[in-house]
């Protein structure tokens, strides 16, 4: 007797952080049929079942890579030069209507600008917060907006610690260390989030907002677990006007420090939608302490 055929799941991003970690987890789960959209498939061509040339700036190519699709996972790049999210989003979500596309999962954060009346515009942000709009107007039958954190991988990335002035290793940043409240994780397990929405639409498929939290931090939080692990890390506050000429990006860094500092990572309490997220997850997100012992 022949099994259901399993539908298909297209993941745009698939070769990043984020698009990696969903296709991932839903080959691990096997519920779904995966379709990697990528802009060089023949680079590509074991990351999933079906490996398809998908372009979010071809617009005229969208539609065809989505053909026959039951859900669509979208991300978009902010900090890829000339990006704009907002058009290629559009571009997305029209052709995954037009394909009949069933279940949409967009990757979005909190609007700061809003949240803050205006005071931190972070692009990054709000950007990806003013698409939301979009994918809700567009009546698919279920969609779901995950929210990604700052990564932990980020400590081993771009937010490495550096050999600072007194000769001692850490971070010289914009931010006092004691600000608490951004919300951190190890972006692989973004994946598990996204593909138990796809597998329970009756239950996160309504517009629910599903962050993935491992742990929510200051960075004395930080340098004092890595301290306790044995490191000997420090952390010295730097005035944000000296941060913000340090380097092509550093002034977004540094209203992005400021944000976290005055409203916190998410802007408000999403003690329920973080409880809704694990639960979606089917597994506890690893904490800060436990990532940091095996990757940093």
């Amino acid at each position: 007797m022949s099994s259901k055929p399993r539908k298909t799941i297209a993941v745009f991003g698939a070769t990043g952080q984020q698009g990696g970690a969903v296709v991932r987890a839903l080959q691990d789960r096997g519920v779904f049929k995966v379709r990697a959209l990528t802009r060089d498939p023949a680079k590509h061509r074991a990351l999933a079942e079906e490996v398809v040339e998908a372009n979010l700036d071809r617009p005229e190519a969208i539609r065809a890579a989505l053909e026959g699709a039951h859900g669509v996972f979208l991300v978009t790049n902010f900090w890829q030069p000339g990006t704009d999210e907002r058009r290629q989003a559009a571009s997305a979500v029209r052709a995954a209507k037009d394909a009949g596309v069933k279940h949409f999962i967009w990757s979005t954060l909190p609007d700061a600008e809003a949240i803050s009346g205006g005071r931190f515009p972070l692009p990054h942000f709000s950007g990806k917060a003013k698409i939301d709009n979009i994918v809700r107007e567009a009546g698919f039958a279920h969609h779901t907006f995950v929210v990604a954190p700052f990564y932990y991988q980020n400590l081993a990335g771009v937010f490495a610690p550096q050999k600072l002035d007194d000769g001692s290793l850490g971070w010289a940043l914009p931010i006092p260390p004691k600000a608490g409240g951004i919300a951190m994780g190890d972006i692989e397990e973004l994946g598990r989030i996204v593909a138990g929405a796809f597998e329970n639409p009756e239950h996160a498929g309504h517009g629910d907002y599903l962050p993935l939290v491992g742990d929510i931090l200051s960075f004395s939080d930080i340098v004092e677990t890595l301290n306790r692990q044995g490191r000997a890390y420090s952390f010295r506050q730097m005035p944000r006007d000296a941060f913000a000429t340090l380097f092509p990006g550093a002034a977004e860094v540094a209203e992005t420090l400021a944000w976290f500092e005055a409203h916190t990572y998410l802007g408000s309490d999403w003690t329920h939608r973080i409880a809704r997220a694990r639960e979606i997850a089917g597994t506890a997100p690893t904490s800060f302490a436990a990532w940091a012992r095996t990757h940093l």
